[in-house]
């Protein structure tokens, strides 16, 4: 098993910035391509970004490309993710989550790992 702890959720005002962490333990980190993803009040959970194993290639969603940064720490086993110029629709919980292998990564059934998440607010 690969355990996922997330921080640095919190409430900030729009415009503002977060940095979000996620630690794992358990498994070989840089084996996991890492996800983000978020889960708004009533809707369906939807991709943020991904950090392939090696931290060589990063993909977002389109509401997020230019404001979030995924990053990863491969000797500290710890995936982040910079959110700045934040908007009240980023308000969600997010969860960092772990794939080992395929090409799929922007679909939540396809991880195999996931955090309990963190609250983000963004107030207007």
């Amino acid at each position: 098993q690969l355990q996922l702890v997330e921080s640095g959720g919190g409430l900030v005002q729009a415009g503002g910035s977060l940095r979000l962490a996620c630690a794992a333990s358990g498994r070989t980190f840089s084996n996991f391509h890492m996800g983000w993803f978020r889960q708004a009040s009533g809707k369906e959970r939807e991709f943020v970004a991904v950090i392939t194993y090696s931290g060589g290639s990063t993909y977002y969603a389109d509401s997020v490309k230019g404001r979030f940064t995924i990053s990863r720490d491969n000797a500290e086993n710890t995936v982040y993710l910079q959110m700045n110029s934040l908007k009240p629709e980023d308000t969600a919980v997010y969860y960092c989550a772990a794939k080992q292998s395929g090409f799929d990564y922007y679909t939540s059934a396809a991880y195999n790992f996931w955090g309990q998440g963190t609250q983000v607010t963004v107030s207007s």
